[in-house]
Formats: C-alpha cells, structure tokens, sequence
C-alpha cells in the first residue's frame, strides 16, 4: 500500500489511496454497459459482464442489484446509474496498488512536481506555475485519450462548477485551459491533510470543536446554492485543512449574516485549520425552483449519500447537501460515518431503510443540543432536514457560542411526520396504481353481490363460499399475470402479494368456519374488514404509513358492521375498495408524471 503525502487527491484533494482505482473502473464501466443494454431493450447479462474478473463477479452482481433495486436505472428515460466510488473514498476497500508512473516534467506553463493522487477519474499533481512563481494544484483526466464521454463531461462539470465560486472556504480555481488537447484545471494547493485523515488520525473532535468546523464547510456550500450548484458528494475526504489558521477566516467579511457566506461561522480558534471543500466534479445546476435541470450520473459515497440520491431520484434538493454535512458531522463526532458496512450494497440499503445510531450513544460526550441538530440533518424525508445549509451553520453557530438551538426534541408534527412518511419501497406502487384501482372494483362488486345475496334471504352457506373463494381466487390469478406482463416483479412487491393473499386466505377461512360451526350466513363477515386491515398494517410498514389511516377505516368498519347487519358487507365493500382506488390513482398519476418528465428529460 502507498500513502501520499498530504496535498491534493484524485476526487479532489488530499486523498491516501486505499484501493486500486482499476478495480473500481473496471465495476464503473460493467455497470454502465450492462445499463445501456437495458435502455437498449437487451437483457442485461451480469455473468457475460465479469467474465474474465470472477473475483469481482459477486459485487458487479449485488451492484447491478442495487441499480434495479432502487431503480437507478428505469428505461425508457434517461437514466441515473450508480456508481462505485473512487480509489480515494473512504468507502472502498484497501488493497494493494501499483506505484503510478512517474508524470511528464513539462505541462505548458506548469513544471509538475510529483503525483497527489488518483482516482477512477482524475490525476492530480503539485506543480508550479512558472509564469507566476507559484505552487499549485493541476488537475486533469487520466489517460484523457481513453476517457469516457462521461468522465470529460463530469470535468467540464466541476470546471464550470468551481471556476464561478468564489468563497474563502472553496477551493480557489485560478484557470482552465488545454495543452495539446489535454485539459486541465489550475488550482489553489492546499498543503495539508483531508479531514477524513485528520479522523483517522486523531479521533472524534470535540463536539464544539466539530459544531464549527461544519458550520463554515455548510457557510460554503450555502454559497454554492446560492450559486445555483449542488455539490453531491460532500465527505470528509472532499474537505481540505489548509494549515493557515482560523483568524484568517475570522478577517473575511461579509455583510450579508443570513446569506451564503459571512462571519459567523468564521474558525475563531488560532488552532483550528481552514476548511476547504473541493472536488465539485458530480456537481449538478439547480433551477429557481430548486429542481435540477440537467440529466446525469447520480453518483456519490453510499455513506454520505442521502436517501434520494442513493434511490435515484431526479429531482435533487439542497436538502441533499444537508444531509451529507449531517453525515460529515455525524463522522467528526463519533469517528464513524452514519451508515458501514463491507459491501456497497449494504450500505446503501441502509442508506434507505435504517436510522442511524445516536452519536450519543458512540461518543458520550456530545451534548444533547449538538445530536439533534445531527440527527434533524440526516432525517429521511428531506422535509423533516433544515431547509438550507445556512439554516444548519445558524444553529451550528448558536450551540458554539453557547445559544440555543432551533432544533428541538420530537413534536407531535415530527412524530406524525415520520409515522406517515414513504419508504423507499413506495415506487414500487407506481406498478400498482392502475391494477389497484381495478382491484377496487372487484373488490366492491363483490361485496354488492354478497350484499345483495343477503337482501335476497340467501343461507346457504355454499354460495357465499363459492362467490368469493372462485371469485377471489380467479381475480388474484388475473391481477398477479396482469402485473407480471408489466415488467420484472421485484421482492417487495412479492411481499405484499403475500400480506393480500393472507387476507384472502382469511376472508375464505370466515366461510368455511361458519359452515362448521355452524353460524348463521356472514356472521363473521366483521372479521374481514379486521384480516383488510391488518394488510394494510402491514403494507404501512413496508411501503408507506399513510396505509395506517386505510388500516384504521377498516377497523373501524369492523366495529360498525355488527350495528347495521342488513348493510354490513356493503359498508366493508366501500372501505375496502376506497383504501385501494384512492392510493392506486395516486401512485397511477406519479407513475404518468415520472414517464412525462423521462420523455422531457
């Protein structure tokens, strides 16, 4: 294994190498072919992929898992496609690398000096300018003639990005150009370490400590919002501690205090290093309204990354950037990111599904104040997050200082909020939305035909066993051929099939039972509005807790049934069928809005 000397990286700056960056161009560029024969309409062949890296066949499968799972890659829109991280994320494995090779003396007015970095993109050296007689940071495309499409773009991207930016705590680009068709970005050097070294190196930092050092990180990217940029991969090995001392950012005014930038978040500790953040190269334009405007690869480290952006959403926030400085101060105060595991597909399924543990519980010393504010930055729905970065270093700034926080202890309006949110499931249900409204129907035409059956003076219990075990039996085989026809059924989806053919099984059970008994005709009939209930229950817990209030109608059908017999099953009918239209037209629009903005896009 080699270790750089502090300066810059290949992702940005200042990055040990960790792992061979082959390994993860190698995954990079399996998991990019593989999706093109998906939008292509060609079956993707994962075993024809790794032939010739069958020690890699395993993770390109659970990578390539983990692109359908979340649907990262949906035809026949443009599509986000996951990629693996760097050589110099944090997230990828250590192993042993092969020393580069020695770079080039000359590059136009730059005499390089020695290699920084690498990574799956970049080669970044230390060079100097001779016309200006200083040392910088040159940043270029490795192997620019064997560069990817993508990689030129996410180039020009961060050129474009940085060049613009123009705050004490960004890194400085001092120009762009091209030598012999090599292009390259001149940048300030930062002689020393990442913050992510400085971690490993040292440990969790003093709560008051880390409650500054984020709060002029979040000061700079309130900037780059402000700017119209989203960063997208915010960690600590993106952030640069210059060894100039904190009374230097102490000495940049500003007077817009509730703007991107300003004073308050200045380092006022002479032994504090100044924060830089870098490496803008998956940086995304933002429109007025807060919506990203230009299609790309929605990449990022699974650790830091938000749950949108691990599910490949389109439709990036600022809120994204919020969480990751929740996870970057999360990191500075437990010594750990919010979310690890050994392989990238772990990780992001925790991402999605799993709360993290309270810092408190890792690190006893961080105050009470100081967790929530982590906590409220790496909350799920990005509603429930600060509603800027600004937002979060105003905080940051007052619990430093000794103030109190905005962010307070659970409220009724958090705790209904996080009851009733959507998983990352819930896409799923796009698939549905039209089956279910149809479902809706059988389902009422059903209990009007038992109702009337009723009406009728019917007691043989014979005939209400037939109508609904063939009828529901013969409708579920229908649905079920109807929904595969649509496309690859996913597990979750094979979940809920499961919690509805429960509720089927019961419903039939109820017949049978009174047969045995023996009980008067639909006696029992209360008992299915409890099993349509408790389906709901459980599709609340796997797709969205809105099905909670579905769950509680039904329930509360089951009670009032016994009160109006001569309308009981009619009444279960109209519950029942509205839990399933009403949910089924919304996913069914969402599903119609997603295919309007893939075609736009």
């Amino acid at each position: 294994m080699r270790t750089d000397r502090p300066g810059v990286g290949a992702g940005g700056y200042d990055t040990p190498i960790m792992s061979p960056a082959d390994r993860d161009e190698w995954l990079a560029a399996a998991i990019d072919r593989l999706a093109a024969d998906h939008r292509a309409g060609r079956r993707p062949d994962v075993a024809a992929a790794a032939l010739g890296r069958p020690e890699l066949a395993a993770e390109l499968n659970d990578l390539w898992a983990v692109a359908q799972f979340a649907e990262i890659v949906r035809p026949p829109a443009p599509t986000a496609v996951y990629s693996p991280p760097t050589a110099t994320s944090p997230a990828a494995r250590p192993g042993p690398v092969a020393a580069p090779a020695d770079p080039p003396r000359e590059f136009g007015d730059f005499e390089l000096l020695s290699e920084l970095g690498r990574g799956g993109m970049g080669v970044v050296y230390k060079a100097r300018q001779r016309s200006l007689d200083r040392t910088v940071a040159l940043k270029m495309i490795r192997e620019a003639h064997l560069a990817s499409p993508d990689d030129a773009a996410r180039f020009r991207t961060e050129a474009a990005a940085t060049a613009r930016l123009k705050h004490p705590n960004i890194v400085t680009v001092y120009e762009v150009g091209t030598v012999g068709g090599q292009a390259y970005l001149c940048m300030e050097y930062v002689d020393g370490p990442t913050l992510a070294q400085r971690v490993q190196a040292d440990g969790p930092l003093p709560p008051r400590e880390a409650a500054r050092l984020v709060a002029v990180i979040a000061r700079a990217v309130q900037q780059a919002h402000s700017e119209g940029i989203l960063h997208r991969d915010l960690k600590p090995s993106n952030i640069l501690l210059s060894a100039e001392c904190g009374v230097r950012s102490a000495e940049c005014e500003d007077p817009s205090r509730d703007g991107a930038s300003g004073t308050h978040s200045a380092l006022r500790t002479p032994h504090s290093a100044l924060p830089k953040v870098s490496d803008f190269g998956l940086a995304k334009r933002l429109d007025g309204a807060g919506s990203l405007t230009r299609t790309g690869a929605v990449v990022g480290t699974p650790a830091y990354m938000s749950p949108e952006q691990a599910g490949g959403r389109k439709d990036l926030t600022p809120a994204a950037d919020v969480y990751s400085l929740g996870a970057i101060l999360y990191e500075l105060l437990t010594g750990r990111p919010p979310f690890q595991a050994a392989q990238l597909f772990d990780t992001l399924l925790l991402v999605l599904e799993q709360e993290p543990v309270p810092p408190r519980d890792l690190n006893p010393t961080v105050d009470r104040e100081l967790e929530l504010v982590c906590l409220k930055c790496l909350q799920k729905p990005a509603e429930l997050r600060y509603p800027s970065a600004a937002a979060l270093a105003a905080d940051l700034e007052a619990y430093a200082a000794g103030e109190p926080v905005s962010a307070q202890p659970s409220s009724f309006r958090f705790l209904l909020a996080r009851v009733f949110r959507e998983t990352h499931h819930a896409d799923v249900l796009e698939n549905w939305g039209k089956l279910w409204m149809w479902h809706s129907l059988m389902i009422f035409l059903l209990c009007l035909l038992t109702q009337v059956m009723q009406w009728g003076n019917v007691t043989d219990h014979m005939y209400y066993l037939a109508l609904w075990s063939v009828g529901l039996v013969t409708w579920g085989t229908i649905f079920w051929q109807l929904r595969r026809r649509a496309g690859p059924v996913l597990f979750v989806e094979r979940q809920i099939a499961h919690a509805w053919a429960a509720g089927v099984c019961a419903s039939i059970a109820m017949f049978v039972i009174e047969w045995l008994v023996p009980l008067r005709a639909l006696t029992l009939s209360p008992a299915v509005a409890v099993a349509a209930g408790m389906v709901c229950v459980f599709q609340a817990g796997i797709l969205s807790g809105k099905f909670y209030l579905w769950a509680g109608l039904n329930f509360l059908a089951a009670v009032v049934m016994p009160l109006i017999p001569q309308a009981s099953v009619l009444l279960f009918g109209a519950v029942s069928a509205l839990s399933f239209f009403i949910p089924g037209y919304y996913y069914h629009r969402q599903r119609t809005a997603t295919a309007r903005l893939g075609r736009a896009g």
